[in-house]
């Protein structure tokens, strides 16, 4: 399916990997059986317990939904009140008048 999409080797080995950890993380529960509650619980759990990057958050929201949308013909849950992974502020480089 993922070639189809037109999907790079490593965004496909990505999928794989989060939604095999999203079935993990509920005890090998089958998708079907499963909603925004449960998709919910992983973000956050991928935000607060392991503090991943916000990127890493919208990798695996992204495989999740790939996993509804287009390997189970199902409309993906809605995702509310789901804890996102905070990017971090960049501050500019300043440089002084004596590097200019």
């Amino acid at each position: 399916m993922a070639r189809l999409k037109h999907l790079s080797p490593k965004t496909e080995k990505s999928y794989v990997h989060y939604i095999r950890d999203f079935i993990l993380f509920h005890g090998k529960r089958h998708p079907r059986e499963m909603g925004s509650p449960e998709v919910r619980d992983y973000l956050t759990h991928l935000a607060v317990a392991k503090q991943v990057a916000a990127s890493t958050q919208n990798i695996a929201l992204s495989a999740i939904l790939f996993l509804y949308r287009d390997v189970l013909g199902l409309s993906p849950p809605q995702l509310e009140g789901v804890e996102r992974a905070r990017r971090p502020a960049r501050l500019p480089t300043v440089f002084t008048r004596e590097e200019i």
